[in-house]
Protein backbone atom coordinates (compact mmCIF):
# COMPACT_ATOMS: atom_id res chain seq x y z
CA UNK A 1 0.00 0.00 0.00
CA UNK A 2 2.87 2.38 0.84
CA UNK A 3 4.05 2.37 -2.77
CA UNK A 4 0.66 3.35 -4.19
CA UNK A 5 -0.18 6.95 -5.04
CA UNK A 6 -2.97 8.61 -3.01
CA UNK A 7 -6.53 7.40 -3.60
CA UNK A 8 -7.51 10.72 -5.19
CA UNK A 9 -4.79 10.21 -7.79
CA UNK A 10 -5.67 6.57 -8.37
CA UNK A 11 -9.31 7.51 -9.00
CA UNK A 12 -8.53 10.33 -11.43
CA UNK A 13 -10.66 9.65 -14.56
CA UNK A 14 -9.12 9.65 -18.04
CA UNK A 15 -12.26 10.38 -20.06
CA UNK A 16 -15.45 12.42 -19.86
CA UNK A 17 -17.39 9.16 -19.55
CA UNK A 18 -15.99 8.63 -16.05
CA UNK A 19 -15.81 12.30 -15.05
CA UNK A 20 -18.13 13.13 -12.14
CA UNK A 21 -19.63 16.59 -11.71
CA UNK A 22 -19.74 19.85 -13.72
CA UNK A 23 -22.59 18.64 -15.88
CA UNK A 24 -23.40 22.26 -16.76
CA UNK A 25 -20.08 22.28 -18.63
CA UNK A 26 -19.40 18.71 -19.77
CA UNK A 27 -22.78 16.99 -19.63
CA UNK A 28 -24.50 15.95 -22.87
CA UNK A 29 -24.93 19.01 -25.07
CA UNK A 30 -23.14 21.33 -22.61
CA UNK A 31 -20.99 24.13 -23.98
CA UNK A 32 -17.51 22.84 -23.10
CA UNK A 33 -18.35 19.27 -24.10
CA UNK A 34 -19.49 20.50 -27.51
CA UNK A 35 -16.18 22.33 -27.98
CA UNK A 36 -14.19 19.22 -26.97
CA UNK A 37 -16.20 16.90 -29.19
CA UNK A 38 -15.85 19.44 -32.01
CA UNK A 39 -12.10 18.91 -31.81
CA UNK A 40 -11.07 22.45 -31.01
CA UNK A 41 -11.10 24.62 -27.90
CA UNK A 42 -9.85 28.16 -27.24
CA UNK A 43 -7.55 29.02 -24.38
CA UNK A 44 -9.64 28.76 -21.21
CA UNK A 45 -9.60 29.53 -17.51
CA UNK A 46 -11.24 27.05 -15.14
CA UNK A 47 -12.42 28.93 -12.04
CA UNK A 48 -13.69 27.01 -9.05
CA UNK A 49 -13.00 25.75 -5.52
CA UNK A 50 -10.40 23.05 -4.77
CA UNK A 51 -11.08 19.42 -5.55
CA UNK A 52 -13.78 19.85 -8.20
CA UNK A 53 -11.85 18.45 -11.17
CA UNK A 54 -10.02 21.36 -12.80
CA UNK A 55 -6.73 19.50 -13.33
CA UNK A 56 -8.52 16.32 -14.36
CA UNK A 57 -10.64 18.17 -16.90
CA UNK A 58 -7.57 19.77 -18.46
CA UNK A 59 -5.89 16.37 -18.82
CA UNK A 60 -9.04 14.80 -20.31
CA UNK A 61 -9.24 17.61 -22.86
CA UNK A 62 -5.64 16.97 -23.96
CA UNK A 63 -6.27 13.23 -24.24
CA UNK A 64 -9.49 13.57 -26.19
CA UNK A 65 -7.96 16.10 -28.59
CA UNK A 66 -4.72 14.06 -28.79
CA UNK A 67 -2.61 17.06 -27.92
CA UNK A 68 0.79 17.15 -26.16
CA UNK A 69 0.19 18.11 -22.52
CA UNK A 70 2.51 20.35 -20.49
CA UNK A 71 1.78 20.90 -16.81
CA UNK A 72 3.09 23.73 -14.61
CA UNK A 73 2.19 24.84 -11.10
CA UNK A 74 2.35 28.58 -10.52
CA UNK A 75 3.59 27.90 -6.98
CA UNK A 76 7.01 26.63 -8.08
CA UNK A 77 7.34 27.69 -11.73
CA UNK A 78 8.56 30.90 -13.29
CA UNK A 79 9.24 32.67 -16.57
CA UNK A 80 12.16 30.33 -17.31
CA UNK A 81 9.86 27.29 -17.14
CA UNK A 82 7.29 28.98 -19.37
CA UNK A 83 9.99 29.90 -21.89
CA UNK A 84 11.22 26.29 -22.00
CA UNK A 85 7.71 25.03 -22.83
CA UNK A 86 7.21 27.72 -25.49
CA UNK A 87 10.53 26.67 -27.07
CA UNK A 88 9.31 23.06 -27.10
CA UNK A 89 6.00 24.18 -28.61
CA UNK A 90 7.90 25.90 -31.42
CA UNK A 91 9.74 22.65 -32.16
CA UNK A 92 6.41 20.81 -32.21
CA UNK A 93 5.01 23.40 -34.62
CA UNK A 94 7.98 22.91 -36.96
CA UNK A 95 7.08 19.21 -37.14
CA UNK A 96 3.45 20.09 -37.99
CA UNK A 97 2.33 18.11 -34.95
CA UNK A 98 -0.78 18.88 -32.91
CA UNK A 99 -0.83 22.16 -31.00
CA UNK A 100 0.16 21.48 -27.36
CA UNK A 101 -1.90 22.33 -24.30
CA UNK A 102 -0.19 24.15 -21.43
CA UNK A 103 -1.99 23.62 -18.13
CA UNK A 104 -1.07 26.05 -15.34
CA UNK A 105 -2.45 25.22 -11.92
CA UNK A 106 -3.14 28.15 -9.56
CA UNK A 107 -2.46 30.63 -12.34
CA UNK A 108 -3.61 33.44 -10.05
CA UNK A 109 -0.30 33.06 -8.20
CA UNK A 110 1.67 34.12 -11.28
CA UNK A 111 2.95 37.70 -11.20
CA UNK A 112 2.10 40.19 -13.94
CA UNK A 113 5.45 39.60 -15.66
CA UNK A 114 4.95 35.83 -15.58
CA UNK A 115 1.48 36.18 -17.07
CA UNK A 116 2.83 38.62 -19.66
CA UNK A 117 5.31 35.95 -20.81
CA UNK A 118 2.36 33.80 -21.95
CA UNK A 119 0.68 36.40 -24.14
CA UNK A 120 2.60 35.97 -27.37
CA UNK A 121 2.28 32.17 -27.46
CA UNK A 122 -1.43 32.29 -26.57
CA UNK A 123 -2.27 35.01 -29.07
CA UNK A 124 -0.39 33.34 -31.92
CA UNK A 125 -1.99 29.97 -31.20
CA UNK A 126 1.36 28.35 -30.53
CA UNK A 127 -0.14 26.86 -27.37
CA UNK A 128 -3.63 26.45 -25.98
CA UNK A 129 -3.60 27.67 -22.41
CA UNK A 130 -5.75 26.05 -19.73
CA UNK A 131 -5.39 27.90 -16.46
CA UNK A 132 -6.91 26.73 -13.16
CA UNK A 133 -7.70 29.17 -10.37
CA UNK A 134 -9.60 29.27 -7.11
CA UNK A 135 -9.67 33.08 -7.29
CA UNK A 136 -11.85 35.38 -9.38
CA UNK A 137 -9.94 35.75 -12.69
CA UNK A 138 -11.24 39.31 -13.06
CA UNK A 139 -9.01 40.30 -10.15
CA UNK A 140 -6.11 37.86 -10.48
CA UNK A 141 -5.46 37.48 -14.23
CA UNK A 142 -4.14 40.42 -16.25
CA UNK A 143 -6.71 41.90 -18.62
CA UNK A 144 -4.65 41.16 -21.74
CA UNK A 145 -4.53 37.44 -20.92
CA UNK A 146 -8.11 37.36 -19.62
CA UNK A 147 -9.40 38.79 -22.90
CA UNK A 148 -7.77 35.92 -24.81
CA UNK A 149 -9.42 33.20 -22.70
CA UNK A 150 -12.89 31.82 -22.15
CA UNK A 151 -13.76 31.56 -18.45
CA UNK A 152 -15.68 28.52 -17.22
CA UNK A 153 -16.96 28.33 -13.63
CA UNK A 154 -16.78 24.95 -11.84
CA UNK A 155 -18.98 24.18 -8.83
CA UNK A 156 -18.68 22.19 -5.60
CA UNK A 157 -19.71 18.58 -6.14
CA UNK A 158 -23.20 17.71 -4.88
CA UNK A 159 -23.88 15.09 -2.23
CA UNK A 160 -25.09 12.67 -4.92
CA UNK A 161 -21.94 13.19 -6.98
CA UNK A 162 -19.70 12.70 -3.95
CA UNK A 163 -21.61 9.55 -3.02
CA UNK A 164 -21.13 8.22 -6.55
CA UNK A 165 -17.41 8.94 -6.27
CA UNK A 166 -17.13 7.04 -2.98
CA UNK A 167 -19.03 4.07 -4.38
CA UNK A 168 -16.75 3.99 -7.42
CA UNK A 169 -13.63 4.10 -5.24
CA UNK A 170 -14.81 1.24 -3.05
CA UNK A 171 -15.81 -0.86 -6.05
CA UNK A 172 -12.98 -0.14 -8.49
CA UNK A 173 -9.85 1.01 -6.65
CA UNK A 174 -7.12 -1.60 -6.71
CA UNK A 175 -6.65 -1.39 -2.92
CA UNK A 176 -10.14 -0.64 -1.55
CA UNK A 177 -11.89 -3.18 -3.80
CA UNK A 178 -10.00 -6.00 -2.06
CA UNK A 179 -11.66 -5.10 1.25
CA UNK A 180 -15.25 -5.49 2.40
CA UNK A 181 -16.19 -1.89 3.15
CA UNK A 182 -19.67 -0.97 4.33
CA UNK A 183 -20.69 2.67 4.74
CA UNK A 184 -23.54 2.80 7.24
CA UNK A 185 -23.48 6.59 7.55
CA UNK A 186 -22.16 9.07 5.01
CA UNK A 187 -22.96 12.43 6.64
CA UNK A 188 -19.57 12.95 8.31
CA UNK A 189 -17.66 12.05 5.15
CA UNK A 190 -19.78 14.42 3.06
CA UNK A 191 -19.60 17.23 5.61
CA UNK A 192 -15.83 16.99 5.96
CA UNK A 193 -15.41 17.05 2.18
CA UNK A 194 -17.18 20.39 1.75
CA UNK A 195 -17.88 19.48 -1.87
CA UNK A 196 -14.19 18.75 -2.50
CA UNK A 197 -13.64 15.36 -4.16
CA UNK A 198 -9.97 15.22 -3.24
CA UNK A 199 -10.70 15.92 0.41
CA UNK A 200 -13.43 13.27 0.43
CA UNK A 201 -11.14 10.59 -0.96
CA UNK A 202 -8.33 11.62 1.41
CA UNK A 203 -10.64 11.18 4.42
CA UNK A 204 -12.00 7.87 3.12
CA UNK A 205 -8.49 6.55 2.59
CA UNK A 206 -7.40 7.80 6.02
CA UNK A 207 -10.29 5.93 7.67
CA UNK A 208 -9.63 2.69 5.78
CA UNK A 209 -5.88 2.74 6.46
CA UNK A 210 -6.31 3.58 10.15
CA UNK A 211 -8.94 0.91 10.84
CA UNK A 212 -7.06 -1.76 8.87
CA UNK A 213 -8.23 -5.30 8.34
CA UNK A 214 -10.49 -6.67 5.63
CA UNK A 215 -13.90 -5.90 7.15
CA UNK A 216 -14.53 -2.17 7.65
CA UNK A 217 -17.81 -0.57 8.70
CA UNK A 218 -17.86 3.22 8.43
CA UNK A 219 -20.03 5.38 10.70
CA UNK A 220 -20.15 9.09 11.46
CA UNK A 221 -18.65 8.52 14.91
CA UNK A 222 -15.76 6.52 13.47
CA UNK A 223 -14.97 9.11 10.80
CA UNK A 224 -15.04 12.12 13.14
CA UNK A 225 -12.99 10.34 15.77
CA UNK A 226 -10.28 9.19 13.38
CA UNK A 227 -10.00 12.54 11.61
CA UNK A 228 -9.54 14.29 14.97
CA UNK A 229 -6.83 11.80 15.98
CA UNK A 230 -5.00 12.19 12.66
CA UNK A 231 -5.51 15.91 12.13
CA UNK A 232 -1.81 16.59 11.60
CA UNK A 233 -1.67 14.00 8.82
CA UNK A 234 -4.92 15.34 7.39
CA UNK A 235 -3.54 18.89 7.26
CA UNK A 236 -0.27 18.16 5.47
CA UNK A 237 -1.82 18.82 2.07
CA UNK A 238 -3.32 22.11 3.22
CA UNK A 239 -6.84 20.71 3.46
CA UNK A 240 -7.86 23.08 6.27
CA UNK A 241 -7.05 26.21 4.30
CA UNK A 242 -10.65 27.07 3.47
CA UNK A 243 -11.92 26.00 6.90
CA UNK A 244 -9.55 28.52 8.52
CA UNK A 245 -10.63 31.24 6.11
CA UNK A 246 -14.23 30.44 7.00
CA UNK A 247 -13.51 30.68 10.74
CA UNK A 248 -11.67 33.97 10.16
CA UNK A 249 -14.56 35.57 8.27
CA UNK A 250 -17.18 34.29 10.69
CA UNK A 251 -15.22 35.63 13.67
CA UNK A 252 -15.14 39.12 12.15
CA UNK A 253 -18.82 38.88 11.18
CA UNK A 254 -19.56 37.78 14.75
CA UNK A 255 -17.76 40.87 16.18
CA UNK A 256 -15.06 38.87 18.00
CA UNK A 257 -11.73 40.68 17.37
CA UNK A 258 -9.83 38.25 19.60
CA UNK A 259 -10.80 35.14 17.64
CA UNK A 260 -10.43 37.05 14.36
CA UNK A 261 -6.80 37.95 15.13
CA UNK A 262 -6.11 34.35 16.16
CA UNK A 263 -7.32 33.02 12.79
CA UNK A 264 -5.38 35.82 11.07
CA UNK A 265 -2.24 34.60 12.85
CA UNK A 266 -2.98 31.03 11.75
CA UNK A 267 -3.07 32.17 8.14
CA UNK A 268 0.08 34.26 8.51
CA UNK A 269 2.02 31.42 10.13
CA UNK A 270 0.74 29.09 7.41
CA UNK A 271 2.32 31.29 4.72
CA UNK A 272 -0.90 32.72 3.31
CA UNK A 273 -0.66 35.40 0.62
CA UNK A 274 -1.41 38.78 2.29
CA UNK A 275 -3.31 39.90 -0.81
CA UNK A 276 -5.65 36.94 -0.43
CA UNK A 277 -6.45 37.97 3.15
CA UNK A 278 -6.90 41.64 2.21
CA UNK A 279 -9.30 40.74 -0.63
CA UNK A 280 -11.46 38.80 1.80
CA UNK A 281 -11.56 41.84 4.09
CA UNK A 282 -12.70 44.05 1.20
CA UNK A 283 -15.64 41.78 0.46
CA UNK A 284 -16.53 41.44 4.14
CA UNK A 285 -16.51 45.21 4.67
CA UNK A 286 -19.26 45.60 2.07
CA UNK A 287 -21.16 42.37 2.74
CA UNK A 288 -21.24 42.29 6.55
CA UNK A 289 -20.69 45.91 7.66
CA UNK A 290 -21.94 48.00 4.76
CA UNK A 291 -23.65 51.26 5.65
CA UNK A 292 -23.58 50.50 9.36
CA UNK A 293 -20.05 51.91 9.05
CA UNK A 294 -19.17 53.09 5.52
CA UNK A 295 -15.60 53.81 6.63
CA UNK A 296 -15.01 50.07 6.93
CA UNK A 297 -14.85 49.66 3.15
CA UNK A 298 -12.47 52.61 2.87
CA UNK A 299 -10.13 51.13 5.49
CA UNK A 300 -10.29 47.69 3.84
CA UNK A 301 -9.40 49.27 0.49
CA UNK A 302 -6.46 51.11 2.06
CA UNK A 303 -5.39 47.85 3.69
CA UNK A 304 -5.48 46.03 0.34
CA UNK A 305 -3.39 48.73 -1.34
CA UNK A 306 -0.93 48.85 1.57
CA UNK A 307 -0.21 45.13 1.83
CA UNK A 308 0.36 44.95 -1.93
CA UNK A 309 2.82 47.81 -1.61
CA UNK A 310 4.68 46.55 1.47
CA UNK A 311 4.45 42.74 1.66
CA UNK A 312 5.59 40.55 4.54
CA UNK A 313 6.40 40.83 7.39
CA UNK A 314 5.16 44.39 8.00
CA UNK A 315 1.78 43.72 6.35
CA UNK A 316 0.79 41.62 9.37
CA UNK A 317 0.46 44.84 11.40
CA UNK A 318 -1.76 46.51 8.79
CA UNK A 319 -3.90 43.39 8.51
CA UNK A 320 -4.20 43.16 12.29
CA UNK A 321 -5.37 46.79 12.59
CA UNK A 322 -7.93 46.31 9.83
CA UNK A 323 -9.22 42.99 11.18
CA UNK A 324 -9.71 44.45 14.66
CA UNK A 325 -11.48 47.51 13.25
CA UNK A 326 -13.83 45.43 11.09
CA UNK A 327 -14.57 42.96 13.89
CA UNK A 328 -15.33 45.84 16.28
CA UNK A 329 -17.59 47.69 13.82
CA UNK A 330 -21.40 47.55 13.89
CA UNK A 331 -22.70 45.05 11.35
CA UNK A 332 -25.26 45.18 8.57
CA UNK A 333 -25.83 42.92 5.59
CA UNK A 334 -28.62 45.15 4.24
CA UNK A 335 -26.73 46.10 1.06
CA UNK A 336 -25.86 42.46 0.39
CA UNK A 337 -29.47 41.40 0.90
CA UNK A 338 -30.70 44.28 -1.29
CA UNK A 339 -28.67 43.25 -4.35
CA UNK A 340 -29.68 39.60 -3.83
CA UNK A 341 -33.35 40.58 -3.81
CA UNK A 342 -32.89 42.92 -6.77
CA UNK A 343 -31.25 40.22 -8.89
CA UNK A 344 -34.04 37.79 -8.00
CA UNK A 345 -36.64 40.37 -9.07
CA UNK A 346 -34.80 40.85 -12.37
CA UNK A 347 -34.75 37.09 -12.99
CA UNK A 348 -38.45 36.77 -12.24
CA UNK A 349 -39.71 39.89 -14.02
CA UNK A 350 -37.42 39.84 -17.07
CA UNK A 351 -36.41 42.88 -19.13
CA UNK A 352 -39.05 45.39 -18.15
CA UNK A 353 -39.10 48.57 -20.25
CA UNK A 354 -37.52 51.71 -18.81
CA UNK A 355 -40.26 54.30 -18.06
CA UNK A 356 -40.37 56.95 -20.81
CA UNK A 357 -39.58 59.87 -18.48
CA UNK A 358 -36.31 58.17 -17.42
CA UNK A 359 -35.06 57.40 -20.92
CA UNK A 360 -32.20 59.21 -22.58
CA UNK A 361 -33.23 61.41 -25.53
CA UNK A 362 -30.13 62.37 -27.55
CA UNK A 363 -31.99 62.59 -30.91
CA UNK A 364 -35.01 64.47 -32.21
CA UNK A 365 -36.83 61.22 -32.98
CA UNK A 366 -36.46 60.06 -29.39
CA UNK A 367 -37.83 63.35 -28.13
CA UNK A 368 -40.79 63.02 -30.49
CA UNK A 369 -41.43 59.60 -28.95
CA UNK A 370 -41.61 61.28 -25.52
CA UNK A 371 -38.26 59.93 -24.30
CA UNK A 372 -37.39 61.97 -21.21
CA UNK A 373 -40.73 63.81 -21.18
CA UNK A 374 -41.87 64.99 -17.73
CA UNK A 375 -38.62 63.93 -16.07
CA UNK A 376 -38.07 66.02 -12.93
CA UNK A 377 -34.46 67.03 -12.27
CA UNK A 378 -34.01 66.41 -8.55
CA UNK A 379 -31.59 69.31 -8.00
CA UNK A 380 -34.17 71.76 -9.27
CA UNK A 381 -36.42 71.00 -6.29
CA UNK A 382 -36.27 71.88 -2.61
CA UNK A 383 -34.09 69.45 -0.71
CA UNK A 384 -32.75 68.07 -4.01
CA UNK A 385 -35.67 65.67 -4.16
CA UNK A 386 -38.49 65.19 -6.69
CA UNK A 387 -41.28 62.77 -5.84
CA UNK A 388 -41.46 60.73 -9.04
CA UNK A 389 -41.45 57.06 -10.00
CA UNK A 390 -38.14 55.38 -10.85
CA UNK A 391 -39.31 51.74 -11.10
CA UNK A 392 -40.95 50.09 -14.12
CA UNK A 393 -44.71 50.32 -13.55
CA UNK A 394 -45.22 46.69 -12.51
CA UNK A 395 -42.59 47.02 -9.78
CA UNK A 396 -43.85 50.22 -8.12
CA UNK A 397 -43.46 50.16 -4.30
CA UNK A 398 -41.10 47.17 -4.44
CA UNK A 399 -38.85 47.19 -1.35
CA UNK A 400 -35.32 45.90 -1.97
CA UNK A 401 -33.27 47.82 0.60
CA UNK A 402 -34.29 47.49 4.24
CA UNK A 403 -31.94 49.55 6.45
CA UNK A 404 -30.22 47.53 9.14
CA UNK A 405 -30.84 47.85 12.86
CA UNK A 406 -27.90 50.08 13.71
CA UNK A 407 -27.53 53.78 14.45
CA UNK A 408 -26.06 54.75 11.07
CA UNK A 409 -28.73 53.00 9.02
CA UNK A 410 -31.47 54.15 11.38
CA UNK A 411 -30.62 57.67 10.25
CA UNK A 412 -30.87 56.49 6.64
CA UNK A 413 -34.24 54.93 7.42
CA UNK A 414 -35.55 58.21 8.90
CA UNK A 415 -34.25 60.21 5.94
CA UNK A 416 -35.82 57.85 3.38
CA UNK A 417 -39.12 57.87 5.28
CA UNK A 418 -39.08 61.68 5.25
CA UNK A 419 -38.64 61.61 1.45
CA UNK A 420 -40.93 58.75 0.47
CA UNK A 421 -43.44 58.85 3.31
CA UNK A 422 -45.07 55.39 3.45
CA UNK A 423 -44.30 54.32 -0.12
CA UNK A 424 -41.59 51.83 0.88
CA UNK A 425 -42.73 51.18 4.43
CA UNK A 426 -39.71 52.81 6.07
Amino acid sequence: MASLPPLAERMRPSSLTNYIGQQHLVGPGAILRQAIEGGSIPSILLWGPPGVGKTTLAYIISQQLERPFFNLSAINSGVKDIRAIIDEAERIEEKNANQPILFIDEIHRFSKSQQDSLLGAVESGLITLIGATTENPSFEVISALLSRCQVYVLKHLTADELTELMDQAIAKDEYLSKKKITINEREALLRLSGGDARKLLNVLELVVQTVGGELITISNELVLGLVQQNMAMYDKAGEQHYDIVSAFIKSIRGSDPNAAVYWLARMIEGGEDPSFIARRLLVLAAEDIGNANPNALLLAKTCFESVNMIGWPESRIILSQTVIYLASSPKSNASYEAINRAQEVVKQSGDLPVPLHLRNAPTRLMKDLDYGKNYQYAHAFEGNFADQEYFPKSLEKTVLYTPGKNSAEQKLREYLKQLWKDKYGY
